[in-house]
């Protein structure tokens, strides 16, 4: 079989930035699984000139992973898979995406340089060697004799700095193993999301706030106050626009935005303050609901991190 050459690893934001979580919230080293596909991009010309193309790439796609929240999840001490704990994880994540297939694996360490140990090398050595485990390379040139087919070749490594470090921040590298050359080739990994080519996505938008266009007061006719005969309508509108208000700010009454219009709203900074203080009043206690609900999540991907943990030792039992 041929040894095939990544040219980068692409993968989203989301993703990249959900393997970073869940490896700096364990509370020590981690390792897992890495799923997506292989595609074969033909080269492309590059101006009018016919001779002008640019060379095909291969790109690996990483559009799921599995994290065991451990180490030693698949393979042993020595760097050896488990057929049987690897296959009931590709099984389970296959389940999901059948279109998915085993790329690699990742592994998270705390405190250490960003290179492969011996270890790792044994990992993805092993798993390199394991014919059952190829699968076929999307978009495959034109002329080609067979299908070709890629070995779970990928190798993901994040680490966190040796030292303390005033901001947190965290490493990662992607290698693919070689079982020709029997070693690691660094691969540039391209975040799918950012860069110029998505530019325009983002640059083809008017933002507008969402502060509603409200009346700056309750508009009701002098006598009809004297008479206590105030307009039903204009009632509801009040409320309407008072609670249109209230999701932007807090405690601030739609009467007191007259005080910042006309001629004389120069003179009245103190409403604008108050108007501000509202705003941010209202988006602090915005603030601690998402703290008070990202709190709970964690806490339930915790609990269902060892429900999978119990269910992954049980089955190793039997």
């Amino acid at each position: 079989m041929e040894d095939h050459s990544l040219d980068k690893v692409a993968m989203s934001g989301p993703a990249l930035a959900s393997m970073i979580q869940r490896f700096s919230t364990s509370p020590g080293s981690v390792d897992g699984l890495i799923f997506g596909h292989v595609s074969h991009i033909p080269p492309t010309l590059t101006d009018d000139s016919p001779n002008s193309t640019s060379s095909a790439t291969l790109i690996a796609t990483v559009t799921a992973f599995f994290c065991s929240g451990s180490t030693l999840s698949f393979y042993n001490s020595s760097g050896r898979v488990d057929p049987l704990s690897l296959r009931r994880f590709v099984q389970a994540q296959q389940a999901q995406s059948p279109s998915s297939h085993l790329l690699g694996w990742f592994s998270g360490r705390r405190r250490t340089h960003l290179r492969p140990s011996l270890r790792e090398f044994s990992v993805s050595n092993s798993l390199s060697s394991n014919p059952t485990l190829n699968f076929p390379i999307q978009n495959p040139p034109e002329g080609s004799p067979a299908t070709p087919t890629l070995t779970p070749s990928l190798f993901l490594l994040f680490a966190s700095p040796v030292t303390d470090q005033t901001i947190h921040t965290h490493e990662y590298r992607a290698y693919q193993f070689r079982p020709s050359k029997h070693s690691f080739e660094p691969k540039s990994i391209q975040i799918v999301n950012i860069g110029p080519a998505f530019r325009a996505h983002y640059g083809n938008f008017n933002p507008s706030s969402p502060f509603p266009i409200l009346p700056c007061e309750l508009r009701v006719s002098p006598m009809n106050v004297d008479r206590g005969e105030e307009s039903l309508d204009q009632l509801k509108q009040h409320n309407k626009d008072q609670s249109e208000l209230d999701m932007c700010s807090e405690g601030l009454d739609v009467g007191s935005l007259s005080r910042l219009m006309g001629s004389e709203a120069a003179n009245y900074t103190a409403g604008v303050e108050d108007l501000y203080e509202k705003m941010l009043v209202k988006i602090e206690t915005l603030t601690r609901l998402v703290e008070q609900s990202s709190a709970k999540v964690l806490e339930q991907e915790n609990h269902n991190r060892k429900l999978r943990y119990k269910a992954a030792r049980s089955a190793g039992l039997e």
